[in-house]
């Protein structure tokens, strides 16, 4: 069944406006719609196979309040045939509990279609008499033989190898929805085209037009979605992009979660594994190589054996580990770190109080080799550890100054730790975290999110929300989203944010810097109740990162507290999880409890310059 089709995928619910045209000279007359109203099981289909506007689809979605969803499916036929009711599409079935939609665009050979449908059950048998339920049907009998209810329960390759098998006896481009997930197949047959775009919140309306239809996908409840939106014909004036012959995508929540030709990079080369022996030699730490647990045992009666006691040793400390249970070897890295700051002032200043964070952390995976403090005005030194375990220095200066350079430098070393192991029961791996009144009493500080109008938390409630839901509640998958998109789809600028920027600014205006991006992560972890704390360090870019911008300063990122393993590093400015680039300097609630350098004047200064400099270096080891 050849026409034109639409699709769009929210990442959180809502309600596009759509008008159909006559398509100038070209035949549209039918159309089809389908939507799961308010992202329940059940899908509304409104359709009519003789229809050429869209005053029915009107008149039917007058009510706003069910016309909401994260998945909208749309077909108009563009070649003038009269079909019924039941032969329009998009087509619905029932399946694993949930209702499927699918469209399709081309032509199969329903004969051979046929042969390959194997239901002797007769329950996915088509309704009508097109080709394209038949394909609808064959794919769902697909899906039952590998056990899947749903898109995500199915292999990507053993979805595509569905597609394919279709793609042989004819031309085909597919639409199918679990009401969850989009998964869009473009056949290496195809006639027609099948073109992409990714809507981002933006500044400019959201809003699409064309020959065919009138797209608008501004909603006053949620005015900042994101929008993955296919169709098999151009929008003017916007960049989408065209799919491969035989590509496969499947989409959640605005984002493509599996693109077939995305897997189809090169694999690495695997090293062989190494024989048990080998193995169970290099996990040798280099603390029981130096020192083997001893067991002793109680003589057992006379004439008895004395039984056979097993004992259990692991070596628990990370800085003593050389390999990592895979037998890949743990190194150190080592880093030179200076970091100046100069504060000029118009006029002298006659009593001032400062508070330094400037010690890099010292623990089971940090080491300070050594660190120096220099000022080049005389005072009161005070050290001392806050309320946040930050290794601190007051400094009261009483002596007349119109510069101050406070200069740190510090020898650090980083140890690598063996991957975490989310596979124990206790390592709670679901949303929502249930925490014990003591626990929640202990992370209070970092469960509360900022101060904002309700309107805006709602929002940023809704984006948080909708990488949970494309990941199926799953907590470690989930942050692991949040920090790849903040970092795909925010742009690192300089000079655009203040330290009043909230994170709903960052959120409108996708803009900022790494603590902009951080205070964005931390607060839609917060929002899904779990815990999150800011980081103030170092990043060494001398590796793989394209922004060498973010080592000419303090670097921000996000810590979250997991279940049974601690605080962990998320760096939502490049995407990863930190590791032996970054080195920990102070962490808090927020940038104003882990500030490396704050003060108050008292009397005295004027008009204020600041300078800061930082360098870092990688040691040879």
């Amino acid at each position: 069944m050849f026409g034109e089709l639409v699709a769009l995928n929210f990442d959180c619910m809502g309600s596009p406006s759509i008008v159909l045209k006559d398509g100038g000279s070209q035949l549209t007359s039918g159309w089809g719609f389908g939507w799961h109203p308010n992202d329940d099981y059940a899908a509304s289909i409104v359709k009519d196979g003789m229809a050429s506007d869209s005053q029915l689809l009107l008149n039917t979605l007058k009510d706003g309040a069910s016309f909401r969803s994260t998945l909208f499916l749309c077909k108009v036929k563009g070649t003038g045939r009269r079909y019924t009711q039941h032969d329009t599409q998009p087509f619905r079935r029932s399946f694993g509990g949930y209702d499927w939609l699918f469209m399709h665009n081309g032509e199969l050979d329903k004969g051979k279609l046929a042969e390959l449908l194997d239901d002797p059950s007769g329950l996915l048998e088509p309704v009508g008499s097109t080709d394209s339920e038949l394909a609808f049907c064959y794919l769902l009998a697909g899906l039952w033989e590998f056990a899947a209810k749903s898109l995500t329960d199915i292999r990507g390759q053993d979805l595509l190898a569905l597609f394919e098998k279709l793609d042989d006896l004819g031309t085909s481009d597919f639409v199918i929805s679990d009401g969850r997930s989009l998964a869009v197949y473009h056949g290496k047959n195809s006639t027609g085209k099948l073109y992409t775009h990714r809507v981002l919140p933006s500044e400019e309306p959201p809003v699409f037009d064309s020959n065919f239809i009138s797209l608008n996908l501004e909603d006053p409840r949620n005015a900042l979605p994101t929008v993955f939106l296919v169709t098999s014909f151009l929008f003017n004036d916007a960049p989408f992009e065209a799919m491969g012959k035989g590509q496969l995508l499947i989409v959640r929540r605005g984002a493509v979660i599996w693109d077939c030709l995305a897997q189809a990079s090169p694999a690495q080369e695997v090293k062989a594994p190494e024989p048990e022996e080998e193995k169970a030699a290099v996990c040798v730490s280099q603390q029981s190589e130096q020192s083997q647990t001893s067991v002793q045992t109680e003589t057992g009666t006379e004439g008895e054996p004395e039984p056979e006691i097993k004992s259990f040793s692991k070596t628990i400390n990370i800085k003593a580990l050389t390999h990592a249970p895979d037998g890949i070897p743990l190194e150190y890295r080592s880093y030179d770190i200076t970091h100046m700051t100069e504060y000029r002032y118009s006029q002298p200043v006659e009593h001032s109080t400062h508070t330094l964070r400037l010690q890099p952390v010292e623990d089971a995976i940090q080491e300070v080799i050594q660190a120096t403090l220099e000022l080049t005005v005389d005072g009161e030194l005070l050290q001392f550890e806050d309320v946040f375990d930050n290794p601190s220095v007051y400094y009261d200066i009483r002596n007349t100054y119109t510069q101050l350079l406070i200069k740190t430098h510090s020898q650090v070393k980083v140890y690598a730790c063996p991957p975490d192991d989310h596979s124990p029961i206790l390592r709670r791996s679901q949303i929502p975290l249930v925490w014990m009144p003591w626990q929640r009493q202990m992370m209070l500080p970092y469960l509360l999110p900022p101060e904002l109008p309700e309107a805006q938390l709602r929002q940023l409630t809704d984006f948080a929300m909708s990488f949970v839901e494309r990941n199926d509640f799953h907590l470690f998958d989930s942050l692991m989203d949040i920090n790849k998109k903040i970092f795909e789809d925010f742009d690192y600028v300089q000079g655009i944010t203040l330290l009043e920027t909230t994170p709903f600014d960052v959120f409108s205006i996708r803009k900022g810097v790494c603590q902009d991006f951080a205070n964005l992560f931390i607060c839609l972890c917060r929002l899904l109740n779990v815990p999150a704390r800011y980081r103030v360090g170092y990043i060494y870019t001398g590796g793989n990162y394209e922004n060498k911008l973010q080592s000419d300063a303090s670097h921000a990122w996000a810590e979250v507290y997991l279940p049974y393993l601690g605080w962990r590093g998320f760096d939502p400015t490049n995407g990863c999880l930190v590791a032996q680039d970054h080195v920990r300097v102070a962490c808090g609630r927020n940038y104003r409890d882990a500030t490396p350098v704050s003060g108050t004047i008292f009397k005295g200064g004027g008009t204020e310059q600041l300078k800061v400099e930082v360098q870092i270096k990688e040691l040879t080891v």
